[in-house]
């Protein structure tokens, strides 16, 4: 599907979100058979013409000024990253982005020291699509043992979605995947052209009925911080903060912490998560994805304990 279908279709699912009440609009006559404002209404209160708003959602118009999508957005009530991703679908309209990832996502040295340093709490570094490209041995032992994975399959949201052991472990497992499948739809409409996040889309559609109502839906986020609530199997309940601090000499990488109040017990199951977890991992063992393909494997050095199995497929979301 074309950016300028996905920027249409984007409008028309902001539109059905909203009623007249909430969009303060004198709603139109007649009955209404779909829920949201109508196109007239939406037009109206964005100052434009009907027949101008209906060419924006059938993708007829993709050059509109940004003081007119400064006032669709006013009139959807879009948040900043829904007009951000808005733009970014506008952006990508003509498809003239060149197909392909833009190589292998690498971390830096002095960012893997990091890691190393803050042992006491949970730290991953994601990357593009959710991808999952260094952590620590506590993040290892809180979440998922994401080294072992076969590369393809080392990605947050596909562990999140895909895995019954994500459902066990997060208590407010539906809240914690929408949101990774929203920050996955930011990144499509960054990178709309990226073969590997739509075979990554189209395998969490196919396999998880959850994840077509969320992209159906055409939510998007990027939490900068929270909080979440786990019910880990060998050290109980834990409610952990988490920030998430882009990187600034690579902005599609993140680097997610995750922290316990102090002398609280979850801070105490952090600690014992830790004293329980296995070996440190091997040094200069690495996680890295390649966009390409064709040749997405992981340059990673064996640990001592010899190549990792591959972790059997996850059981499709019923």
């Amino acid at each position: 599907m074309g950016q300028s279908a996905e920027f249409g279709l984007f409008l028309k699912a902001m539109r059905s979100r909203l009623s007249p009440d909430d969009a303060a609009a004198a709603p139109t006559a007649g009955a209404r058979r779909v829920p949201g404002l109508r196109r007239e209404e939406v037009a109206r209160l964005a100052g434009v013409s009907t027949d101008y708003y209906v060419r924006l959602e059938q993708g007829r118009n993709i050059h509109p000024s940004r003081t007119v999508l400064a006032a669709v957005s006013r009139a959807l009530r879009l948040d900043s990253t829904e007009h951000a991703h808005m733009l970014d679908l506008l952006e990508n309209c003509a498809g003239s982005a060149a197909a392909g990832g833009t190589g292998v996502q690498g971390v830096r040295p002095a960012l893997r020291q990091l890691l190393g340093a803050v042992g006491e709490v949970p730290a991953l570094v994601l990357g593009r699509r959710g991808d999952v490209l260094a952590g620590n041995p506590l993040a290892n032992s809180l979440f998922a043992d994401f080294p072992a994975m076969p590369a393809a399959q080392r990605n947050l949201t596909r562990w999140l979605i895909l895995d019954p052991a994500a459902r066990t472990l997060f208590r407010d497992w539906e809240t914690v995947a929408a949101e990774a499948a929203g920050a996955l739809r930011l990144d499509v409409g960054r990178h709309p052209n990226d073969p590997q996040a739509n075979q990554l889309v189209g395998e969490l559609a196919v396999n998880s009925e959850h994840f077509r109502q969320w992209w159906a839906g055409h939510h998007v986020a990027t939490p900068s911080a929270g909080s979440v609530r786990l019910h880990h199997p060998a050290v109980g309940q834990l409610e952990l903060n988490f920030e998430n601090l882009v990187l600034p000499d690579d902005p599609d990488q993140t680097l997610r912490v995750y922290s316990a109040r102090p002398e609280s017990p979850s801070s105490d199951a952090l600690l014992l998560l830790g004293s329980l977890g296995a070996e440190p991992a091997a040094p200069g063992r690495e996680m890295a994805v390649d966009r390409n393909p064709g040749q997405r494997d992981c340059r990673e050095v064996p640990s001592r304990g010899g190549p990792a199995a591959e972790a059997p497929p996850p059981a499709p979301d019923r």
